[in-house]
Order: C-alpha cells, then sequence, then structure tokens
C-alpha cells in the first residue's frame, strides 16, 4: 500500500506562473506533481560526480556528430 502525504513549499507567484506554464498546466497541484515527478526521474538531478559524467559524455557526443 502506499502512503500519501500532503507537503507544501513557499515560491514566489513569478515562479509558480512559470512552473504552469513550463508544465503546460492551470492547476498549482499538478504542475507540482509534475516537476517532482520529473526531478525523481531525470538522470541529471542525482546529486554525485556521476550526473556530471553524463552530462559531459553527451555535450562531447553533440560536438563530435556536429564536426561529422
Amino acid at each position: 500500500m502506499v502512503k500519501i502525504v500532503h507537503a507544501q513549499t513557499v515560491l514566489t507567484e513569478d515562479e509558480l506562473a512559470a512552473l504552469k506554464k513550463k508544465c503546460n498546466e492551470s492547476s498549482t497541484k499538478e504542475a507540482l506533481s509534475m516537476a517532482v515527478q520529473h526531478y525523481l526521474e531525470c538522470e541529471y538531478t542525482d546529486l554525485d560526480d556521476k550526473m556530471w559524467t553524463k552530462k559531459l559524455e553527451k555535450v562531447v557526443q553533440k560536438k563530435k556528430q556536429k564536426k561529422l
């Protein structure tokens, strides 16, 4: 069984508006849910050295492809 908790944070109106726009959502709840889900799944949000290694590898690969 999954436990559900209520969580809250403080955002400026501009931050919330930008998040809703980026997520293409009018609902605060849905925009925040999408942002959290993305953060948890995104390979670039790992806070260790692997994150930067992956990002740099992709940048190098893109530069090599452009040269070809």
